[in-house]
């Protein structure tokens, strides 16, 4: 959610930042904003809407003020994600203080605003909008006399929350102030000027030399000098790291958006998540990042796996996993729900954090409060450098490049490829065997070409989705490991389709949601032929003798269950333990092919935001 973007240099500035803005227009947003320092006035405009209504406010300026804004090479940007005041350009960012002097953009949540604001009201600031971001603002003009530096390092003690927030001062040309507790800001060097970015994908263009902040640093950008202090304004020396994907990797390349071509990303995502991973003749998964804490993961006696939305579905499957193959008692919690129930956790108990972005605001308050108790803390997350890499002991990369659009597809396949990876090494730890891991290696290696026959039945799809796109409600069901695909399938339908649906154990159908079902409120059955295959046909045929209509996910070459399913969707044979992976390849393209049916932004999905750093 919410995005940033800053610069200070030798150009233009405004191109830079609507650039960025767009580049980041992914993570959610209701409205935008600039402001821009030519170096005599600083200059802002915001819209409500997408970007096109901040760039067509932009054109509609008189020339003369064009030219002005055109001079600017110092400015900042700001995509808004609602939280505190409704979307309006009064809320948009950037903020500013009484004097018009000091301007800002903020993501996160000042937890004590309120305090803050009537303090400040007391001493006579003004306030205009609804936000907690504008707080700041003042209490840098409250505290400022001469250096907004100091007065920054004089504000921050009193602020309670996440922050990354970029600053400039109209009374201090060329300088730029950047601050991080908990909320992504990366700072990127190109010659002769730096980009501030609150994600990678804003600055790469034009540069793939960035450094990331660290939670309670502090960066002083003054014309081309940058400065980086620690929580304790002591100056430090950060190493610049380089950027390994292209900007073509965030771009469309020909497909209608950005969902469907991660979609079809996924056989070679997979290869790149489990490529140089494993040996399979020795029935080894070869997992670098986890070198260093091998011998204590296998003294582990119990994992704890916290993650959200999607990526507490891939860890619902690799409980199963775990615990059937290593025979290790795992558990998945909602991130956001674990700090709070008081969780028994002990030096046995190793905690798994799963996030594609690895800013996730939930999980990484759970990860803090796992090594508060002296856990075991893995990480696995796709970008390179974010919060959760640094802050768990040990971790696995994803290296499936940029996932922008909001409804997750790749990031899902790829995370359960990974622990499927991670099953292995926690099973040859301890009970599973040469023969058994040999197997699910050469299985694992297989999905590639099983998910491009899947692909290439999307007309198929593409026409189910179209029969049923106008449904109100829907159901998924599944059992055992695809219990969490259902679930999973049930989301993707929800983030792009606005359908009600609801992902059930189909066990439990017959306890209450059964009650539901009609000709009117079709189900869809991930039925392979699996250890559970029978318990699902008896669960169809309930749904059936109910008059509901079923579209089933079944293995290819099964003939019996077109007796009950209205429609199917066939995929390869595999594991047991693998089929989630290939079933949600048919979930994610029907989800898809029902949100283009009825005509919605696939992408942008309302009220969601791609990386949700805050609680």
């Amino acid at each position: 959610m919410c995005g940033i973007v800053g610069y200070v240099g030798k150009n233009q500035a405004l191109p830079v930042l609507l650039d960025g803005l767009k580049r980041l227009e992914y993570r959610g947003y209701d409205s935008s904003g600039v402001a821009m320092f030519n170096g005599k006035n600083i200059f802002s405009v915001k819209a409500v809407g997408r970007i096109s209504e901040l760039e067509k406010k932009l054109s509609e300026y008189e020339p003369s003020e064009n030219l002005l804004l055109q001079a600017a090479s110092l400015g900042i940007a700001h995509t808004r994600w609602a939280t505190h005041g409704l979307p309006s350009e009064i809320n948009a960012h950037p903020h500013c203080d009484c004097s018009k002097n000091i301007w800002l953009v903020h993501n996160g949540i000042i937890e004590n605003y309120q305090q803050l604001k009537k303090y400040l009201e007391d001493k006579g600031h003004q306030f205009v909008s609804q936000t907690d971001t504008e707080v700041v603002a003042h209490l840098l003009e409250d505290l400022y006399r001469g250096d907004i530096t100091v007065a920054l390092r004089q504000a921050l003690p009193l602020i309670k929350g996440t922050f990354g927030l970029v600053i400039i001062n109209k009374l201090e040309q060329g300088k730029m102030l950047v601050a991080k507790q908990g909320s992504p800001l990366v700072i990127g060097l190109a010659e002769d000027e730096t980009i501030v970015a609150s994600d990678v994908s804003a600055i790469l263009r034009y540069t793939k030399q960035v450094i990331y902040l660290d939670d309670g640093e502090i960066a002083e950008i003054n014309g081309g000098t940058l400065k980086i202090f620690d929580s304790q304004w002591s100056e430090i020396d950060k190493v610049a790291e380089k950027i390994e994907w292209d900007i073509s990797q965030a771009e469309k390349q020909g497909f209608d958006h950005f969902m469907h071509k991660e979609i079809f990303e996924q056989p070679e995502a997979i290869l790149n998540s489990i490529r140089g991973r494993y040996l399979k003749n020795e029935g080894k998964a070869v997992l670098g990042g986890l070198d260093e804490i091998s011998e204590r993961l296998r003294a582990s006696k119990r994992v704890v796996i916290v993650a959200c939305g999607t990526a507490r579905n891939a860890g619902l499957v690799a409980e199963n996993m775990f615990e059937e193959f290593s025979g290790i008692p795992t558990e998945v919690d909602y991130a956001s729900e674990f700090r709070y129930r008081n969780a028994v956790l002990n030096k046995g108990t190793t905690v798994l954090a799963i996030s594609q972005s690895g800013e996730t605001a939930d999980t990484l308050a759970a990860l803090k409060e796992a090594k508060e108790k002296g856990c075991l803390t893995l990480g696995i997350v796709n970008v390179v450098g974010s919060s959760i890499a640094r802050l768990t002991d040990a971790g696995i990369y994803n290296h499936i490049g940029p996932e922008i659009a909001v409804a997750s597809t790749k990031a899902f396949t790829s995370q359960l490829s990974i622990l499927t990876l991670l099953a292995i090494k926690l099973g040859r730890q301890r009970q599973m065997s040469l023969a058994t891991a040999q197997q699910i290696l050469k299985e694992l290696e297989l999905l590639p070409s099983k998910i491009r026959l899947i692909l290439e039945q999307e007309e198929i799809i593409k026409k189910i989705a179209k029969k049923y796109h106008t449904a109100a409600n829907f159901a998924f069901l599944g059992r055992k490991y695809n219990f969490p695909a259902a679930v999973e399938g049930a989301i993707k339908l929800k983030e792009v389709s606005y359908i009600h649906a609801e992902g059930f154990a189909a066990g439990e159908m017959k306890h209450g949601p059964i009650a539901m079902i009609d000709e009117n409120f079709p189900s869809l059955f991930i039925a392979p032929t699996d250890s559970v295959y029978e318990k699902n046909l008896s669960n169809m045929e309930e749904i059936k003798s109910r008059h509901g209509r079923i579209i089933a996910i079944a293995t290819a070459g099964d003939d019996r269950i077109a007796k009950v399913a209205d429609d199917i969707i066939f995929i390869p044979e595999t594991l047991e333990m693998l089929t989630p992976i290939l079933s949600a390849i048919p979930l994610q393209l029907f989800a898809y092919h029902v949100a283009c049916s009825k005509g919605l932004d696939v992408d942008k999905p309302r009220n969601l935001a791609k990386s949700v750093t805050v609680e």
